[in-house]
C-alpha cells in the first residue's frame, strides 16, 4: 500500500482536473490490467484510446486494482487527469463515450466519467472490492470460459463452512502468488460465501480491502478441496497456519473471475 504522500502526487497537478471512470471488460485477450512490456494489456490499450480522443500524447490511468491475465471486470473504477481546457462537458459526455468506445475493442466498455476532488485515487481510497467466481454444475453449450464445470457431487455446504473461517484470518500468504514485490500480505476479508444463482449455476462471492495477486483463484481452488473430500476443515485450517503457498489448492483458471465491484467512502 502506498503513503499518503505518494497518494497526493501520483498523477496529480495543479494544472489538471481529475477523473474517475467506470468501465467493464473481458479479460481473455489481456495479460492483465496494468501496462508491461511485451504484451498487451487493459490499461495501455485503454490510455492509448483516451490519449487519441482527447488528443494528448499521453495520458495516464490508473486503476482501482490489478486483475490477472484473462480476469474480467464487470466493474473497473479508474482515474486519469485531464489539462484544465479539456476539462468534460457533461452535455457532451455521451457523444464523448461513443467516441471512446469506438477507440477500443469490444471487449472494453466505458460507462461513464465523474469529475472528483483533485486527490481522489481510484487504487488507494477504495475501502473494499469485491470478487465473483463463476461456477456450473452440468455441461453447458454456451460460454464455457466465463465459468467453471464442477465436478458431480461438490459440497457446497462444506465450502461454505470453510469459507467462514476467512474472515476469521488476516494472513493470507498461503494464498498469495509467490515473488510478488507485495509489502504485506495482510488482507481484512469481511464476506465470502458461496451463492446458487441458478438449478445448476454458483457464484462465490468475497469481499476484502484488498487481495493480494491470484488470491481469489488460489482460495476457490483450496475450497474445491474441501467440497471434494480431499481437505477436512481442520486442514483447511492447517493451510492458513502454515503460510505456504505449496499447501493450498491449485490456482483455478481466470476466466470465471469477474472483478464485481468497488467501494468508496465518499
Amino acid at each position: 500500500m502506498a503513503t499518503p504522500t505518494s497518494k497526493k502526487t501520483e498523477n496529480s497537478s495543479p494544472a489538471t482536473v481529475r477523473y474517475f471512470m467506470r468501465l467493464a471488460y473481458r479479460g481473455e485477450n489481456f495479460h492483465g490490467w496494468q501496462r508491461q512490456p511485451g504484451a498487451v494489456s487493459v490499461q495501455e490499450v485503454l490510455e492509448e484510446a483516451l490519449a487519441r480522443v482527447f488528443r494528448l500524447p499521453a495520458l495516464p490511468v490508473t486503476g482501482a486494482g490489478r486483475t490477472d491475465a484473462g480476469v474480467n471486470a464487470s466493474c473497473m473504477i479508474a482515474h486519469f487527469d485531464l489539462p484544465e481546457d479539456r476539462v468534460i462537458d457533461p452535455a457532451s459526455e455521451p457523444r464523448l463515450l461513443h467516441s471512446v468506445n469506438c477507440m477500443l475493442a469490444p471487449d472494453i466498455v466505458v460507462y461513464g466519467f465523474r469529475r472528483v476532488r483533485p486527490d481522489a485515487h481510484a487504487r488507494f481510497d477504495a475501502v473494499s472490492r469485491t470478487y465473483h467466481y463463476h461456477v456450473h454444475t452440468r455441461r453447458t453449450p454456451f460460454p464455457r470460459e466465463l465459468s467453471w464445470l464442477a465436478p458431480p457431487g461438490l459440497d457446497f455446504e462444506a465450502m461454505n463452512r470453510a469459507a467462514g473461517i476467512l474472515t476469521e484470518i488476516s494472513d493470507f500468504t498461503s494464498f498469495s502468488k509467490l515473488h510478488t514485490d507485495t509489502k504485506t500480505n495482510i488482507c481484512r476479508v469481511t464476506h465470502a460465501r458461496w451463492q446458487q444463482t441458478g438449478p445448476y449455476t454458483w457464484v462465490f462471492e468475497i469481499t476484502a480491502d484488498r487481495f493480494l495477486r491470484n488470491m481469489v483463484r488460489a482460495v476457490v481452488g483450496t475450497l474445491v478441496d474441501v467440497g471434494r473430500g480431499k481437505l477436512t476443515l481442520s486442514q483447511f485450517r492447517d493451510i492458513i497456519d502454515r503460510k505456504d503457498r505449496c499447501a493450498a489448492g491449485t490456482s483455478m483458471p481466470g476466466g470465471p473471475l469477474f472483478l464485481h465491484d468497488i467501494k468508496y467512502p465518499y
